[in-house]
């Protein structure tokens, strides 16, 4: 009988854990969260990776999927693998790629896969010279791991100026890595890189900013659906060729060889696709848009992988699929603790649980997203009106957003002139 661990505690690692559970009967989720255990799955308070690798010797796990990024960044497949357990994800070395923003930008230039040009510093003059010379809008990284929400946008140098002194007021020997603003809409790849084979899923587009319209700051994520119909094969392809593939083989070259599950974000420029970041680990919410659509056994797919098994996956082709986070009120800056969280809205809407907590038998908000509602249908168009009409009816306090997908809506209504 098969086990999986997932490490993590959010909604991707939910619907991972949904995924698993149609093939593999024992599935525990560390550490998890409480809408976890309330849908009935087995949650292990464990953190450290010490105690991660004894707990998968321990209940003799046949293979553990790492979510969550932190811990990726500190080696724990590099200690699982060398306590000889199967662990699907990239090493401490290679997970730089998300890891430093310095490190991945280093690569991209080296290895010219189209970007963003930019320039990083590590000190206040340094930075200062760079924006005064700098066109605007102008993008600034923090380099290290940010957890989705390390990037800023600046209009004009003014703005620019204030917010980069105040970053060396708190951290005077901060790395800054400062890009040309890139236009065009941005889209996701997700491929699961295994021993010589990578396998990509349909495509998917993340809405970062907190508010319609694009407007306020950016967060982990606010929605996302999938798959993006509006983008043509021919340009998928390309960006696999172009951006994804070197950046493999760049690695393998480096010896820093990937394997697990590489996230490409991609903006389509007038100049064609340039990658906008990578990360070593699913996207959230993307997983909870994407996952659902897998019609193949996830659990073998990635022992395949691991193995250098030729394998692939299927998946549905019919029907959009929209998911909409649920946030905390005060997200991202100070989330509210204590705001209660729908567990019904349709037999037909997913809910994939994050920051919550239970108090007297009610989940509550515990965490800044706190939940993803996944529908999917048809077309976007419907889709959006049956799951804003679902949500809009629960008059919960989160906070969400009412135009998540849009640009699928603008599409089909072309498509229909």
């Amino acid at each position: 009988m098969a086990s999986v661990l997932i490490i993590g505690s959010g909604a991707r690692e939910f619907i991972f854990a949904k995924t698993f559970s149609q093939t593999v009967d024992d599935i525990f989720i560390a550490p998890g969260n409480d809408g976890m255990r309330a849908a009935g799955f087995e949650t292990v308070n464990l953190t450290d990776i010490a105690d991660l690798i004894d707990f998968a010797k321990e209940k003799h796990i046949d293979l553990t999927l790492v979510g969550a990024e932190n811990l990726l960044m500190q080696g724990v497949v590099d200690k699982f693998e060398a306590e000889g357990l199967n662990i699907f994800g990239p090493t401490q070395a290679a997970a730089q790629l998300e890891g430093s923003k310095s490190f991945s930008k280093d690569i991209l230039e080296r290895y010219q896969i189209p970007t963003a040009s930019a320039t990083t510093v590590d000190s206040l003059t340094p930075a200062i010279d760079v924006l005064k010379a700098h066109p605007y809008p102008v993008v600034v990284k923090l380099d290290g791991l940010a957890l989705g929400k390390g990037v800023s946008i600046y209009e004009n140098q003014a703005e620019a100026l204030e917010a980069v002194r105040a970053i060396y007021e708190q951290e005077p020997t901060a790395t800054l890595v400062i890009e040309e603003f890139m236009e065009g809409p941005e889209f996701s790849i997700f491929s699961f890189v295994g021993k010589n084979q990578v396998l990509h899923t349909p495509t998917a587009q993340d809405h970062k900013r907190l508010l319609d319209q694009d407007k306020g700051p950016n967060t982990g994520g606010m929605g996302a659906y999938s798959p993006v119909r509006w983008l043509d094969d021919t340009i998928v392809q390309t960006a696999i060729d172009t951006l994804v593939q070197p950046v493999l083989d760049a690695m393998q070259a480096e010896g820093h060889p990937f394997q697990g599950i590489l996230y490409t974000g991609v903006m389509l420029t007038p100049a064609g696709p340039k990658v906008i970041e990578y990360n070593v680990r699913f996207g959230d919410p993307e997983a909870q848009v994407v996952l659902p659509q897998l019609k193949s056994d996830l659990f073998k797919t990635l022992q395949d992988l691991l193995a250098g098994v030729p394998t692939e996956m299927s998946w549905q082709t019919e029907d959009v699929y929209l998911g909409v986070t649920l946030a905390a009120p005060g997200y991202p800056i100070q989330p509210e603790h204590g705001t209660v969280v729908p567990t019904d809205l349709g037999t037909d809407i997913a809910l994939d649980y994050a920051g919550v907590k239970n108090i007297s038998g009610q989940l509550v908000s515990h965490g800044g997203r706190v939940a993803t509602a996944v529908l999917h249908r048809p077309t976007m168009a419907l889709a959006q009106k049956d799951l804003y009409q679902a949500l809009d009816a629960e008059k919960t306090h989160l906070v969400y957003r009412h135009d998540i997908g849009y640009q699928a809506v603008e599409a089909e209504q072309l498509e229909g002139e």
